[in-house]
């Protein structure tokens, strides 16, 4: 729900993490980056991703009197996409230390670019990569999958990978920089034995993937129950995720369609928080 305390509350979150980065602003920009960071926070959780329409807001309700032009704008938070990120593992990374040896969930939702009838039109993307299969609904998409580490409903670690990429593929791009101890539950996508071996070995990390009908290594009747009740929280995660984007993100480049889809991710962390 939109309010003022959490907006008000979302801006502290941002800024009081930029301070503790030592993060470094020009005394003579009207709108901090703070301001900008938080707008479009809430262009993604109450305006389904339009920057302008938070832009609008946040200028007429008052939170940032100085709000910057639609371009100036756009380009501003271009300019600090590669900050955003290192905002939200320094943000992930507070939690997964608060937290110890705790139990995670990773698992991948795709999201598309266009419709398949549109492919052959797409301007944003427009490699064959970028196809893939959403087993779930048994139909092809064409954009990208996000792969979410979650603790306790809240993401602490994400990337974004093509379409076509397989979730098993993605094991060795997530940092998973969890403490000792820990178990993080997948499903049969992530089977990968050798990975399981080495986490553990190496890490002290509990690889719970759900395994398949012809796995070799069976699990337990109780296990596999045990696994199946501890992945339907992330699935939650995913639908509020989802609900928050309209039937397609408006972008004209592909870095501001990938930045609009991570910035669906971080909000949703922030505001779990807020």
């Amino acid at each position: 729900m939109l309010s003022e305390d959490k907006i008000i509350a979302l801006y502290c979150i941002v800024d009081d993490l930029l301070k503790s980065m030592h993060h470094y602003e020009d005394e003579r920009v009207k709108v901090s980056d703070s301001e900008v960071i938080t707008t479009a926070f809430v262009s993604v959780l109450y305006f389904g991703g339009h920057l302008d329409n938070a832009r609008h807001f946040m200028k007429l309700k008052g939170y940032a009197p100085g709000m910057l032009e639609k371009s100036r704008f756009c380009r501003r938070l271009h300019r600090l996409s590669d900050f955003l990120l290192a905002l939200f593992y320094a943000f992930g990374k507070r939690l997964k230390d608060m937290a110890g040896a705790a139990t995670y969930r990773l698992d991948s939702f795709p999201v598309a670019v266009c419709d398949n009838i549109r492919i052959s039109r797409s301007k944003i993307l427009q490699q064959e990569v970028f196809r893939g299969k959403h087993a779930a609904m048994r139909r092809y998409f064409y954009g990208v999958r996000v792969q979410v580490l979650t603790l306790d409903g809240i993401p602490v670690e994400f990337c974004l990978v093509p379409g076509s990429e397989s979730d098993v593929k993605t094991l060795g791009k997530l940092p998973l920089d969890v403490a000792p101890e820990s178990c993080i539950y997948m499903d049969a996508g992530y089977t990968d034995y050798l990975s399981e071996d080495d986490l553990f070995e190496a890490e002290m990390i509990y690889a719970k993937v759900q395994r398949k009908s012809n796995s070799t290594r069976k699990d337990e009747p109780y296990v596999n129950f045990l696994k199946q009740h501890m992945r339907k929280q992330i699935e939650t995660d995913f639908s509020q995720i989802k609900a928050k984007m309209l039937r397609s993100i408006h972008a004209v480049t592909k870095q501001g369609f990938l930045l609009k889809v991570a910035l669906f991710v971080i909000a949703f962390a922030f505001d779990k928080i807020a």
